[in-house]
């Protein structure tokens, strides 16, 4: 059966591999964009299947977050998957002198992969209930576990992202909707490839014993396994996707 599936950050990378992964399955799927609008309806034509939709918002804001989740509802009719994926990262080292641009890093990198996404989240849930559950993933970041020293306000803004995961997790399953999280190291983006052009390609590969970094199908994959309705007991799970690269106890 078809879902009614909202992927924040749509328009490349991670979210557009997500986004054809649920339409490859038969679902509609709504890409929501920040300012990429052309990248987002690239997106959108290049998907498999029929009823798909773009749906733009500053994640910052509360208002055109609430008007965006709307849209992807109605044009979608109803909304039964919620992947925030959407997140920025910005580089905000202890060492930065200039203290307004510590400012502006930490305010900015809360209000879109924190406070956004918890907007968002709000604001689905209502539709959720309306079909009497859903699923709810969560992009995080292997950096909240093993650190981000050089991008602090990022690693702890996805840190928070897995206690918003968790805490949602008990707080929804009575609703039916299962609440799970994704924490990838490196992933072949547009970014990682420019990064492994460098200096670091060497050391980067070898942080994982396959001597590799994960593809964009792999991360999509997961959050489709981690989406599908006929699993209910992965729900507060974080799965790890950094090729053995770094390991939790």
């Amino acid at each position: 059966m078809s879902r009614a599936v909202l992927v924040t950050g749509g328009s490349r990378g991670i979210g557009a591999a997500i986004a054809d992964a649920f339409a490859q399955g038969g679902d509609r799927v709504a890409v929501h964009y920040g300012v990429s609008a052309q990248a987002a309806h690239a997106v959108v034509r290049g998907l498999p299947g029929a009823g798909h939709v773009a749906v733009q918002a500053d994640l910052a804001d509360p208002e055109a977050v609430r008007a965006m989740v709307d849209q992807a509802a109605d044009a979608l009719g109803g909304l039964d998957v919620l992947v925030n994926n959407a997140g920025i990262y910005l580089d905000n080292p202890i060492d930065d002198d200039d203290y307004q641009r510590w400012q502006r890093a930490w305010r900015r990198t809360l209000d879109v992969n924190l406070v956004g996404a918890a907007n968002v989240t709000w604001c689905a849930v209502r539709h959720m209930r309306r079909r009497g559950g859903g699923r709810i993933v969560n992009v995080s970041s292997r950096g909240a576990f093993r650190g981000e020293p050089m991008h602090l306000a990022y690693g702890a803004s996805k840190g928070a992202l897995n206690s918003f995961t968790q805490s949602l997790a008990r707080g929804l399953g009575k609703d039916g909707i299962v609440v799970t999280g994704i924490a990838p190291g490196f992933v072949a983006t547009d970014m990682a490839n420019e990064i492994l052009g460098g200096p670091r390609h060497d050391e980067i590969l070898a942080q994982s014993p396959f001597g590799r970094i994960a593809t964009l199908a792999e991360v999509a994959r997961a959050v489709v396994f981690l989406a599908d309705p006929a699993i209910e007991f992965t729900s507060g799970a974080i799965l790890d996707i950094n090729g053995a690269s770094h390991l939790r106890i």
